[in-house]
């Protein structure tokens, strides 16, 4: 079942402000100010200034009396709007081929076609706000069956996730404002006035009277929030977004249907590709159907592309997933991004160039929603900090790990702690236990010592590793090291940790 996620992000403004200038300190509390005529008052305010007492709606001047330390900053509508239309085509890359933007403080996307992010709704709305977070920018996530609840759950809620479960739409919302319900502002003020408080007396009440005094606007927004309505989002397009299209004037449903049409949507967009010097990297094919729900399913290439029949092979080998219901009556298909890509010459037109290009197969890994990656080296003297991931299809990396003792072929994801019996300061164990079961050592190799970065941490100006290799009696042989020199505790707490195994 498809499944709507809400990106509220409350501290826009003032998200947009610190991004711009990174000198202003993570102390620093800011607010921002709107006017109108003579009147000042604070329109957005970060986490230190609401610390403070500073509130929404709270005129600039008692705002900076309450708070001498307080930072001003003039409203920018402009460039708070354009700051969420770049993350929201920042969104759109990453997560879903259908996302939009919500209002003027938040994203909305739906999670067809979002199968990349696997592990189930908390471990994704979890990424999602651990990714926002690395962007320094304030999340809260919420998603739930319809747009109007996850929009509503998300602005109600004090943390960064949450959760509605499927058919709990009404017990999660009932209690919400109406506010909440994204109707006009003279809308809830006369709601209001009349008593309404929450959705839920408002949704318990006749619609008729409701309906003969306001419009069919609250109806029309409770359907939409308990899914007795659909309200499809039409996702993000900018005017560079390259995207073709096929309108039907009968409805298609047939498998050898869908997929005629989706070759020949494929040739005009490489033919648009090819006018514009550009290769695709990742396309959405945007099925709508008759009763005016959507799905989309997206194809990836680690590198531009424009040949027509891998990406065609690409969508083909997915439309098993469509389900055309009452009939498909548009087919878009759309470059969500696209790269400069230059024509390859060839030496010869007689000889048929080997060429050993692996490109294919990491395309079909990565579309199968499996994350492939290339190891390189970093100039690091740390184990865990001498390898970066990048993309498979990268340039070589010309930076080479420092040359070192010989490296174990599986470096674990961190230390594990092991216990050790061992002469001090540098003898290499002679028995360890590590994940339950004791091993006896019959030889080691060591010790190399390794020292903390310390331009990167105070922490590590002193820090000491002692690494050796050993092997165990049935010839296992492992990568351990003590933490600390042995003798000055201030290098470490002289616990002992594996690291890596060898083949």
């Amino acid at each position: 079942m498809t499944r709507v996620v809400s990106i509220y992000l409350p501290d826009l403004p003032t998200d947009r402000i610190r991004r711009a200038d990174p000198s202003i300190p993570p102390e620093q509390a800011i607010a921002v100010i709107a006017r109108s005529g003579s009147k000042r008052w604070v329109s957005a305010a970060d986490a230190a200034a609401r610390k403070a007492g500073v509130h929404v709606g709270m005129p600039a001047a008692k705002a900076q009396a309450l708070f001498r330390g307080l930072m001003l900053v003039e409203a920018d509508p402009a460039m708070d709007a354009a700051a969420l239309e770049r993350i929201t085509l920042w969104a759109l890359t990453l997560y879903s081929p259908i996302v939009a933007v919500d209002g003027v403080d938040g994203i909305v996307m739906d999670t067809e076609g979002a199968d990349h992010l696997q592990g189930g709704e908390l471990a994704m709305v979890t990424k999602i706000a651990n990714q926002f977070l690395a962007k320094k920018l304030t999340p809260r996530v919420a998603i739930a069956d319809t747009w109007g609840a996850a929009h509503a759950c998300a602005r109600a809620i004090s943390r960064e996730t949450v959760i509605v479960p499927s058919g709990e739409t009404v017990r999660a919302v009932e209690k919400l404002s109406i506010s909440l319900l994204r109707l006009p502002g003279k809308v809830v003020s006369d709601l209001r006035t009349l008593g309404f408080q929450t959705i839920g007396e408002l949704a318990n009440t006749p619609r008729a009277p409701l309906t003969l005094r306001f419009g069919p606007e609250i109806g029309r927004r409770l359907d939409q929030m308990f899914g007795r309505a659909s309200e499809p989002i039409d996702p993000i397009r900018t005017a560079e977004t390259i995207e073709v299209s096929r309108a039907f004037a009968e409805p298609i449903g047939a498998a050898e249907t869908i997929n005629k049409y989706v070759g020949r949507l494929v040739v005009q967009l490489i033919e648009e590709l090819q006018r514009r010097g550009l290769g695709v990297r990742r396309a959405d094919l945007i099925v709508e159907k008759v009763d005016g729900t959507r799905q989309a399913i997206r194809a990836g290439t680690v590198k531009p592309v424009r040949d027509v029949a891998w990406l065609t092979k690409l969508f083909r080998d997915r439309t098993e997933k469509i389900e055309p219901g009452f009939g498909i009556e548009k087919l878009t298909l759309v470059a969500v991004m696209a790269e400069p890509l230059e024509e390859r010459q060839k030496s010869s037109s007689l000889v048929e160039e080997e060429v050993k290009d692996v490109t294919p197969l990491i395309d079909i890994y990565g579309n199968r929603g499996q994350r492939v990656y290339r190891v390189a080296p970093v100039a690091s003297d740390v184990p865990e900090r001498s390898v970066q991931r990048i993309s498979p299809a990268a340039d070589p990396v010309e930076v080479t790990w420092v040359s070192h003792w010989r490296r174990p072929v599986r470096l674990l994801a961190r230390p594990e702690l092991i216990e050790a019996i061992a002469l001090l300061p540098d003898r290499p164990p002679v028995s360890i236990t590590w994940r339950g079961r004791r091993r006896k050592v019959k030889r080691a190799d060591g010790p190399e010592r390794i020292f903390g970065e310390w331009w990167r941490r105070d922490a590590e100006m002193e820090a000491v590793r002692d690494y050796f290799v050993i092997e165990d009696e049935a010839g296992e042989r492992l990568w351990v090291f003590r933490s600390g020199d042995g003798i000055d505790p201030e290098t470490g707490s002289h616990r002992w940790f594996c690291h890596g195994i060898f083949a």
